[in-house]
């Protein structure tokens, strides 16, 4: 007997990528980032989710592929991911999202070992959906702790923009993160 899983699924130019949905935990609109200097290219910057800043990275950059203007389908999907034993919560910058979809284990094949525009570490692997494939992510790989380090340790004492104006240190657990 095979398993289903359900996917959220997204694009990034022409591709259709999935994380698991229970890795997800709600999608936004395209909201104001504010932009953190000394950070990884791909790393757009933070937003003010509820009081807490949420670091956001670009997948497009991250991946590679050519960065794009925004749209009104640009959407941030709000991950937690596991990093060394903890939960961490990251915002995603997508093309668009599209459903959440069913794939059985039995339609999953393993990541191809070139052809695609991701690392195959990034690639849990690719779901048959109708007649063509879905690249299923592995959201606990994209994400490097020392890559968010990196980024907590360069935004400081950044005030953050938008609703809150909460401290952008919040994001590295400094002076100013909730309690």
């Amino acid at each position: 007997m095979y398993e289903t899983s359900q996917y959220l699924t997204f694009t990034l130019g022409e591709e259709v990528f999935a994380l698991d949905i229970g890795t997800v935990r709600e999608v936004l609109e395209l909201t104001a980032i504010t932009r953190i200097p000394r950070t990884p290219e791909f790393m757009r910057g933070v937003i003010n989710l509820r009081g807490r800043a949420v670091p956001v990275l670009e997948l497009r950059r991250k991946f590679g592929m050519e960065p794009t203007t925004d749209t009104v389908n640009t959407c941030i999907i709000i991950v937690e991911a596991e990093l060394e034993g903890e939960a961490a919560v990251i915002g995603t910058l997508v093309d668009s999202v599209r459903e959440v979809i069913e794939i059985p284990s039995d339609a999953i094949e393993p990541a191809p070992r070139m052809g695609t525009a991701v690392r195959q570490d990034f690639i849990k692997g690719m779901g048959h959906r109708n007649d063509g494939f879905v690249i299923i992510l592995d959201g606990n790989r994209i994400f490097s702790v020392e890559e968010l380090a990196a980024t907590g340790a360069a935004i400081g004492n950044v005030p953050l923009t938008g609703d809150g104006g909460m401290p952008a240190a919040a994001l590295a657990g400094g002076e100013g993160a909730p309690a």
